[in-house]
């Protein structure tokens, strides 16, 4: 019950700061002439989905996330280091590279997609944009990817916890298209710039800048792209969801979509490969979207 309550007063807590953000960024683009910044439909089902999946999240780490973490870390390395600079550091570090894996399988494995693709089918940019969530997270076990390495290392759970979230406020601050550059930090760090090409829909757009609080990842591993030669970024999806105003809709469409796809080509490889796969294999199916 306590973790419980903790969980339910971060979200509380952060929301606040999340809405005022959005007040400021709003305000900020009417003084230099931007007047169509948020637009109320896709603003209120950004809201609705935020709040859905992260009380859905803070119950799930309550109730059984950590549970796991504590099964997971009595069969690893149990390092459980001395909080330091230098251990603090390297838990940074690490979730970043988790985080940075996660994503990218979340854009290569349809199972995961399902739950991603609501963050991607935003057709603007601004602060809401990054509180398009999906509380599927919790069903579809993309937590995994980033609390189960930490916990086999052996980061201490409560830091563990601390780092992830860090991370995922970080990234809210990427969703803007009030901040063009960043000068040094470009080089190093995941910015606006970097984040508004990786929501883009456009050939080179897609699957680029997987990074959550550092770039580097992506220039190591070769999925980064530069926003200047991005060309025009569209924001949204190839499969856009037929409501995407709709809270509930933009949440489970995709997850229909994938069980309709099971249902017609039993092909249970449909699940584990990349989105398009089915289109690939079985050719041009337009399934149908309700």
């Amino acid at each position: 019950m306590e973790d419980l309550l903790r969980a339910l007063l971060f979200i509380g807590l952060f929301a606040g700061v999340f809405i005022g953000t959005m007040v400021i960024e709003n305000l900020w683009a009417k003084r230099r002439g931007v007047t169509k910044l948020y637009h109320f439909p896709e603003t209120f089902t950004n809201l609705m989905t935020g709040a859905s999946y992260k009380i859905v999240d803070g119950i799930a780490i309550a109730l059984f996330i950590q549970l796991f973490y504590d099964w997971v870390y009595q069969f690893g390395f149990q390092w459980n280091p001395e909080v330091g600079v230098v251990s603090i550091i390297a838990l940074i570090l690490f979730i970043d590279l988790c985080m940075y894996a996660a994503h990218y399988l979340m854009h290569k494995i349809r199972w995961f997609w399902n739950a991603h693709v609501t963050h991607h089918s935003s057709e603007h940019m601004n602060f809401s944009t990054a509180l398009r969530q999906n509380f599927t997270y919790a069903f579809s076990g993309t937590w995994i990817l980033w609390w189960i390495p930490a916990a086999f290392v052996g980061f201490d759970k409560t830091w563990t916890l601390i780092a992830i979230e860090a991370n995922l406020v970080y990234q809210f601050f990427l969703h803007t298209e009030q901040v063009r550059t960043l000068g040094w930090a470009e080089k190093i760090f995941n910015t606006p710039s970097h984040h508004r090409v990786h929501h883009g829909s456009n050939p080179k757009q897609i699957d680029k800048n997987f990074g959550g609080v550092l770039i580097i990842w992506d220039k190591l591993f070769g999925t980064f792209q530069a926003e200047e030669t991005a060309g025009e970024i569209v924001y949204g999806v190839k499969r856009m969801p037929t409501k995407p105003n709709n809270p509930w809709h933009a949440q489970v469409y995709d997850w229909q979509n994938m069980f309709r796809d099971l249902k017609k080509y039993k092909d249970p490889r449909i699940m584990w490969k990349h989105p398009d796969w089915v289109t690939e294999k079985y050719g041009d199916h337009q399934a149908a979207d309700q």
